[in-house]
C-alpha cells in the first residue's frame, strides 16, 4: 500500500506532466520554426539541436524511452555533429548566410500549412485509448522487440541504410577535399 508521501508525489507528478509535455512541445515547435526562418547556417544547426532534443523530451514524456535515447544518440549526438563539421569543412566562412527568394519562402509556408493541416486531420481521426490504459509496453519489451526486428525482418534495410550512410560520408569528404584544393 502506498504511503501518504508517495501518493502526494504521484499527485504532484500528474499535475506537472502536462506542463512538461507542453513545454517540450513548445520548445520543439519554436526551434523548428527558427530553423526555417534563420539565415545563418550555424544558428540553424543549433536550432535543429534544440528541435531534436525537444522531440526526445516528448518521447520520454510519452513513455518511449528507447526511442528517446535513440533520438539523442543518433540524431543529436551523431547526425548534428556531422552537419556542423560538414559546414565547417566545406565553407570558407562557418557563418555563411543563406539568401532565399520570396517565392521560395511562400512555397515553404504553403508546404508547412498543408503538412500541418494533414497532421491535424490525422490526429482528429485517430481513436485515442482511454485514460489510464497503457499505450506502450513497459520495461525492456520495447528494446527487445526493436532488436529482434532489426536482426530478423529488417536486417537487409538496416544494412542498406548503413552502406548508404557510409557512401554519403565518403562522398562528402571527397567533395570537401576537392574544394580545399581549389
Amino acid at each position: 500500500m502506498p504511503t501518504l508521501s508517495q501518493q502526494a508525489s504521484d499527485a504532484g507528478l500528474e499535475q506537472v506532466a502536462p506542463l512538461l509535455f507542453y513545454a517540450f512541445a513548445l520548445l520543439t515547435g519554436l526551434s523548428a520554426w527558427a530553423v526555417v526562418i534563420s539565415q545563418n547556417i550555424v544558428r540553424m544547426s543549433v536550432y535543429l539541436l534544440m528541435t531534436l532534443a525537444g522531440a526526445a523530451g516528448l518521447y520520454f514524456m510519452l513513455g518511449a524511452e528507447f526511442l528517446a535515447a535513440i533520438q539523442l544518440i543518433v540524431y543529436v549526438g551523431g547526425t548534428l555533429i556531422l552537419i556542423v563539421f560538414g559546414i565547417m569543412l566545406t565553407n570558407k566562412s562557418p557563418f555563411a548566410q543563406l539568401r532565399t527568394e520570396p517565392w521560395e519562402m511562400m512555397l515553404g509556408v504553403f508546404i508547412a500549412v498543408v503538412t500541418a493541416a494533414l497532421l491535424i486531420f490525422a490526429l482528429s481521426q485517430t481513436p485515442m485509448k482511454a485514460q489510464g490504459e497503457a499505450i506502450l509496453n513497459s520495461g525492456y519489451d520495447q528494446v527487445r522487440a526493436v532488436g529482434v526486428g532489426l536482426l530478423t525482418k529488417y536486417l537487409m534495410p538496416f544494412e542498406a541504410v548503413a552502406v548508404l550512410l557510409l557512401v554519403v560520408m565518403v562522398g562528402a569528404a571527397f567533395m570537401a577535399r576537392q574544394r580545399a584544393r581549389k
